[in-house]
């Protein structure tokens, strides 16, 4: 039985079979999220992986192994920047998470950990990346009731960690 969870955790410290990278569609390593990953996995390693990948459109992903994360996979989901929500934001968005779901599913992943993707320097509002979050994992499981995935969302703050929960429960 699939399920989705939220907790104050460290992304590079869970061992689900697959963590989620923030990305940029340039897969280059950065900051916040992305640099803590490409830090923790060996930087040399994952951006030699990504190069090879080259590119990312905006509201998809790529796989990567997660080299020395306790994960076996990064999956590198590129979010849109928040212009105001009128510019393919909220599909973008989407389209990260089902992509990041759907690459997880084919590489017979049965956890997945995500970030909020998008909510940070990209500029999402977090109530709103909440709700595209939930809804993207949410009706992602519902359409593939033959897949088992457990999704977990790590966050590092008290609000956050109290948002998610919110639009979890609606």
């Amino acid at each position: 039985m699939s399920k989705i969870e939220i907790r104050q955790i460290d992304i590079t410290k869970l061992d689900t079979d697959a963590i989620v990278n923030a990305a940029n569609e340039g897969l280059r390593a950065g900051g916040g999220v992305c640099g803590a990953i490409f830090r923790a996995a060996g930087r040399d390693e994952l951006q030699a992986a990504c190069d090879e990948i080259g590119h990312c459109e905006t509201g998809s992903a790529v796989i990567t192994p997660a080299f020395a994360l306790k994960s076996k996979y990064v999956i590198h989901a590129v979010g849109p920047r928040w212009l105001d929500g009128n510019w393919g934001e909220p599909e973008e968005l989407r389209g990260a998470y089902t992509r990041s779901l759907e690459l997880a599913a084919e590489n017979g992943c049965r956890s997945i950990a995500f970030p909020l993707i998008s909510s940070g320097i990209f500029g999402y509002p977090v109530d709103q990346a909440w709700d595209v979050a939930v809804s993207a994992c949410r009706d992602f499981l519902e359409s593939h009731p033959e897949i088992s995935l457990d999704i977990v969302f790590a966050v590092l703050s008290d609000k956050l960690l109290q948002m998610g929960r919110e639009a979890l429960g609606k």
